[in-house]
């Protein structure tokens, strides 16, 4: 494939701004993402693709047709256009490190950012590579434009090469994943797939069909002011409520302390006063009853912190956001298989694990559409130190291919 080409399409898109905003109750929540919409549907049109679509909601669907006589499962493959809110996406700027010699990569000589080997220790596995980096002021886009990017090269490919055989293929770029709504409006049954992947993974070889379950909590605690020179007895200071319930919170069940399928309770954000604390946090936890069981310790909480601070007001919303793909895509694990069979054919070491985290797949999972994830080879994701090595999203693009052509040769 063509190296040059596809590193182009992938620096066209990030360069683009399509954040995403978790305060928005609009579908694209940024009206910023109408550009990237509007820069993908005119490309998969001229690539060659076929029903090209794009809804009200920014949901883009395009079909490659199937090149062979006999019915072949339609497979799908999905990415997410939007970047995370988490850190800026806007004048992206990517660097190149042309084979990487295992030091430290200075990111922004002038801001002293340094993307560092001895910290971020996976670096070294990409020794001797191309990758591309952030300049240091805002996250790269690898999460998830590389899988956007990864696809729309495959399909050109497998347009350019029809002597691949291959059945019907349908491709879907989605809005506002980085917030947990990239599925929401996702109309499964036009898709019309029997399942899909996403390509939203990270390092080479990862393949994941279990995420967390996960929820996301609000916590508004209303105190009372008082002015300080006449409080005794009469000032409910919400800041200090707020602090005595994150210290009853499990303390090393936290993201900086756990791994694999250990879950954890996840503080966002604090802002307030002393009259008005809001708290924003997730819970995560790969098994279902423990999942519940940290969402009752919350609650639990709350309402010892309400016996103790009797004047306090405490309000509490805990929402479901995604369950654990699992329990739907183990009924169907051969579709696990043939992207495992992918990879080996490949010479890529598939690295089966848990998520620790979600993907659209793993609402879409819930939705009737079983839909593992695989690698897009971006790195760090949501912040100034991502990176992408340059042979992870060439791989990528032909895992793509050979499931293509892996499930042409599976007959209904």
């Amino acid at each position: 494939m063509q190296e040059k080409k596809i590193i182009d399409r992938f620096i066209r898109y990030v360069k683009v701004d399509s954040q995403s905003d978790p305060e928005s109750t609009t579908t694209p929540s940024t009206q910023k993402q109408w550009d990237i919409i509007h820069l993908l549907v005119e490309e998969l049109k001229q690539i060659g693709l076929s029903e090209v679509s794009v809804d009200e909601y920014g949901y883009i669907m395009a079909t490659l047709p199937s090149n062979v006589s006999h019915e072949v499962p339609t497979i799908g493959f999905i990415a997410h256009y939007d970047t995370s809110p988490d850190f800026s996406g806007a004048n992206v700027n990517p660097q190149f490190v042309h084979n990487y010699d295992g030091r430290d990569i200075v990111l922004n000589e002038k801001e002293n950012i340094v993307l560092s080997s001895s910290y971020f220790s996976d670096l070294k596995k990409y020794i001797g590579q191309t990758i591309i980096t952030t300049d240091g002021l805002s996250l790269l886009g690898a999460d998830d434009k590389a899988g956007v990017a990864e696809i729309v090269s495959a399909m050109e490919y497998l347009l350019e090469h029809p002597e691949i055989q291959h059945g019907k293929i349908r491709i879907a770029f989605t809005p506002d994943e980085e917030i947990g709504k990239g599925p929401h409006k996702f109309d499964v049954s036009k898709f019309g797939a029997e399942w899909a992947y996403t390509m939203d993974g990270s390092h080479i070889g990862e393949l994941e069909y279990e995420s967390f379950n996960a929820a996301g909590a609000k916590i508004h605690i209303k105190g009372k002011g008082v002015h300080p020179g006449t409080a005794k007895g009469r000032m409910v200071n919400a800041i200090l409520i707020a602090s005595e319930l994150i210290e009853a919170l499990p303390e090393n069940e936290v993201p900086e302390r756990t791994e694999g399928r250990e879950g954890f309770f996840h503080v966002m954000n604090i802002k307030g006063d002393v009259e008005d604390v809001y708290i924003n946090m997730i819970i995560r936890d790969h098994d279902r009853n423990k999942f519940n069981a940290r969402k009752e310790l919350l609650h639990t909480v709350v309402k010892d912190l309400q016996k103790l601070h009797k004047d306090a007001i405490f309000e509490v919303e805990v929402e479901d956001q995604y369950y654990n793909m699992r329990e739907k895509i183990e009924p169907v694990i051969y579709i696990v298989e043939i992207a495992e069979q992918a990879m080996k054919e490949l010479g890529i070491t598939p690295v089966v694990q848990a998520i620790r985290g979600g993907t659209d797949g793993a609402q879409l999972s819930f939705k009737g559409l079983p839909c593992p994830n695989i690698f897009a080879g971006g790195v760090n994701f949501h912040g100034k130190y991502e990176y992408l090595p340059v042979p992870s999203l060439l791989k990528a693009v032909d895992v793509i291919v050979k499931i293509a052509e892996i499930t042409a040769n599976k007959k209904k």
